[in-house]
């Protein structure tokens, strides 16, 4: 997700917490082992970002990925630690690679630098990262294209939007991050050029990549901050793109009565977080997938190549837009036909979205 050294954020989509030892990192790693036959296990080891296991959002999704991979192949013994500093990344990477993890997945941008280095250290262990690339031979890249259903969402949204203001917010200014809002006034601006219209987006400038975040993917109470004022500005819809930030964000829509409504990212919202009726669509990523395939592959002596690694698209189902949900009837059917065709103009390469933060290979 993203790759900056020395940020002390707190990130969304995680866990508890974990450590090498009680000093460290919290918590002893979070076994599911299956102790059954005498066959040697396939170990898929897995370390969370600051947010956390249950951040509903990407570490939760690389988890399930891991508990996929485990019910294909029962073979596959899987673990997690959590870690609750950057600090952690280092050790509870070093950690896994002690106990002999026969893949070790690291989640998210914030840790790039940290999975370089130990994979840099260990030449010869099998590693894995989700939303970063950091361009080593034993490191397999799963990327996302979340530009290109971010774009869809942000037609739609303009399409739904009653004041002509949609907004989204950032917890950090990451490229895993501003992807989504590139993708968002791109689709957003296609809206008013094809409609005639005058949807403004607030929160976001792609020109100059400045813009509106919450500094955090942890606290609600700071994402909630950032929406109410593009509220006050007049904006009807929000997509933040914070992690658990965003869920104070949700909250206050649900709670709003409707007056305004929001859009998730990564993992469906209506089945991640309990503010379904505030949620329009979800931008997902389907990171379950990614790490489900990378370490079946790996348990059966496939080799990992990490060029190209993987980038999820609209094409490949890598990247796509949640069902509406709550939202199906309220979502005019001339509308959800449009979002359909951009989605087929943007796979067949008729539509090109474009965004600084596009994944490399």
């Amino acid at each position: 997700m993203r790759s900056v050294r020395g940020m002390r954020i707190a990130s969304i989509f995680a866990v508890g917490g974990l450590a090498l030892t009680a000093a460290a990192c919290g918590e002893a790693p979070k076994d599911d082992n299956n102790a059954g036959s005498g066959a040697k296990k396939f170990s898929a080891c897995m370390v969370t970002d600051v947010g956390g296991i249950d951040d509903k959002s990407f570490n939760a999704s690389a988890w399930k990925g891991l508990q996929e991979a485990k019910a294909a192949n029962d073979n596959i013994d899987i673990k997690y630690v959590a870690s609750k500093a950057e600090a952690d990344y280092e050790p509870n990477l070093t950690q896994f690679v002690n106990q002999k993890c026969d893949f070790i997945l690291a989640v998210g941008g914030l840790m790039g630098d940290a999975t370089s280095k130990i994979a840099k250290a260990n030449p010869n262990q099998q590693f894995g990262i989700v939303d970063a690339n950091p361009g080593d031979a034993n490191v397999y890249p799963m990327q996302f294209d979340t530009a290109q259903a971010a774009f869809q969402a942000g037609y739609l949204a303009a399409g739904m939007s009653k004041s002509g203001k949609v907004g989204t917010y950032g917890a950090v200014p990451i490229p895993p991050v501003t992807i989504f809002m590139d993708g968002f006034v791109d689709g957003v601006k296609y809206f008013n050029t094809t409609k005639g219209k005058n949807v403004q987006a607030l929160g976001w400038n792609k020109e100059t990549q400045k813009g509106s975040f919450s500094n955090a993917f942890d606290k609600q109470d700071e994402g909630k901050k950032v929406s109410d004022a593009l509220v006050a500005q007049g904006a009807d819809i929000i997509m933040p793109v914070a992690g658990g930030s965003g869920l104070g964000t949700t909250a206050a829509a649900k709670a709003s009565g409707g007056k305004y409504s929001t859009i998730w990212v990564d993992v469906d919202g209506c089945e991640s977080t309990p503010d379904c009726s505030a949620i329009v669509t979800t931008v997902v990523k389907n990171i379950p997938e990614a790490v489900k395939e990378a370490v079946v592959k790996a348990a059966g002596g496939e080799k990992l190549e990490a060029k190209p690694g993987f980038v999820g698209t609209l094409a490949n189902t890598g990247v796509s837009i949640a069902p509406y949900h709550d939202f199906d009837s309220k979502v005019p059917a001339e509308l959800k036909a449009e979002v359909d065709k951009i989605k087929a103009d943007i796979a067949a390469g008729t539509i090109t979205v474009t965004s600084k933060a596009q994944p490399t290979k």
